[in-house]
């Protein structure tokens, strides 16, 4: 009886994997903090032998080798991955051996990247899962254009072929583990749905059900921006990242705030939007641990600047920092715990309005009055309103100037990006207005007239 266990990562859309016969185990695409990992296979009673790369990873930094060096497992990655460490080269078509009962064999799949591998695993001879990485997802499969315009085209093709290659030589029945797809920007498009078979797949892939020709013009075509950071990934991952350091970083007063602060380090805020629109130190900006936290912060971050986190409680900082190593950011160079007026030491603190997109109605016409659209270009080209200045989030960083003079009302989706950047610019010294608000309410107020009908059947999924 094999146990397959997935190891969620929501926070940048990934899983990892646990497989296990009750006695040794496997892991696949292991997240830096890879003690998630350890404490479940020891709460199996399961000895892990063998870690498997999919891939060079783009959006993560990886806990393989570490975790293989901790545990004595061997580390399996493409052979013709170059990589400046030691591991177990494997290639297309090769068996490994994993316990009595478990079988891996390495698929070439590519599409994502060019030496891209899935597992499949059989036990007792019986065909039971395959680890697709970033290749078959569930009703999608991962974005060819990560090494950049000169590879994709050949990639998305690839990528439909390795898809069609997966479904003829599986069965149906097996059951497909992914690790992007669960809101990783390494999606091509947005995945549907928890868990999958090969024969599910087939009925609802569009990598399965179209032709080369209209697989391809689709996923291009929907193709959108990916996190800054992405860049850094493969690099950290080739020359072979080392165990994390999640001990606590030194504790800031508020004079050491300010002087960060003012030196143009980033002092960031870990509460929750409504909070931080409250009342906050000025001058901090604001990523709450309640939205994609690590996405936007390593998007939008000048890789390399110095990152002091503000927490409620040590328990929050410790969970952005366990966020911040699995992109690379290792050590944050202060923290702080408790309230604004703590960090603040008896500065006056700082504060901006909220609103609803009810209320952006009410003002609209009024004199001084700049609506900012932070969505992406697919988001805005379904639908947007008329007189917006868009500018990606992003793009907000380095196109500040572009931004019109007045008060600037701020949205997104939802409102998780809207206070980012409202944040960012009130830092800046803009006055805002963040609109922390479901976009479906733009659409319901008549804000948005489109020649696209703006049914709930077209509105966006992620709704952030």
């Amino acid at each position: 009886m094999i146990t397959v266990l997935p190891v969620e990562t929501p926070g940048l859309g990934d899983r990892t994997y646990l497989a296990h016969d009750g006695s040794v185990a496997l892991v696949v695409d292991p997240q830096r903090d890879y003690d998630r990992v350890t404490a479940l296979a020891e709460a199996a009673g399961v000895r892990i032998t063998h870690v498997f790369e999919t891939h060079i990873h783009n959006d993560y930094v990886t806990g393989g080798l570490a975790l293989a060096r901790e545990v004595g497992a061997q580390y399996l990655v493409n052979a013709d991955d170059e990589v400046s460490y030691e591991r177990t080269p494997v290639r297309d078509g090769q068996v490994i051996e994993v316990g009595d009962t478990m079988r891996v064999r390495a698929i070439h799949t590519p599409g994502h990247t060019h030496t891209h591998l899935s597992y499949a695993l059989q036990a007792d001879g019986e065909q039971v899962a395959v680890f697709t990485g970033g290749s078959l997802l569930y009703g999608t499969t991962g974005r060819p254009d990560l090494l950049g315009p000169d590879h994709t085209d050949t990639l998305v093709r690839a990528q439909w072929r390795s898809a069609h290659r997966l479904a003829e030589e599986l069965p149906d029945e097996t059951a497909v583990y992914p690790t992007h797809g669960f809101g990783s920007f390494c999606s091509a498009t947005q995945a549907t749905g928890l868990a999958s078979t090969i024969g599910q797949e087939k009925r609802t892939n569009t990598a399965l059900t179209a032709d080369e020709e209209a697989y391809v013009e689709q996923l291009l075509a929907g193709l959108d921006a990916y996190p800054a950071y992405y860049a850094h990934m493969a690099p950290a991952n080739s020359g072979g990242p080392g165990k994390p350091d999640l001990s606590a970083p030194s504790v800031a007063d508020p004079a050491e705030l300010r002087r960060r602060i003012e030196a143009g380090e980033w002092v960031v805020d870990l509460r929750d939007r409504t909070a931080f629109a409250a009342g906050h130190l000025a001058g901090s900006l604001n990523f709450g641990l309640d939205g994609q936290f690590v996405t936007y912060l390593g998007w939008l971050i000048p890789w390399g600047t110095p990152v002091t986190l503000l927490g409620e409680t040590a328990a929050d900082v410790a969970e952005a920092q366990r966020e911040l190593v699995r992109i690379g950011i290792d050590r944050p160079a202060a923290m702080a715990t408790g309230g604004p007026e703590d960090w603040a030491g008896g500065e006056p603190l700082a504060a901006y309005e909220r609103a609803t997109f009810g209320d952006l109605k009410a003002a609209l016409g009024g004199d001084d009055l700049v609506v900012l659209d932070v969505r992406r270009h697919q988001e805005r080209a379904e639908a947007h309103i008329p007189g917006s200045v868009h500018i990606p989030i992003h793009e907000v960083p380095g196109r500040i100037e572009e931004i019109p003079a007045g008060r600037v009302w701020v949205h997104c989706a939802g409102g998780y990006r809207a206070g980012v950047v409202a944040a960012l610019l009130h830092a800046r010294g803009r006055d805002v207005v963040a609109v922390d608000d479901s976009f479906d309410n733009a659409l319901d107020l008549g804000l948005c007239p489109s020649d696209i009908p703006a049914t709930r059947d077209n509105r966006q999924e992620i709704n952030a």
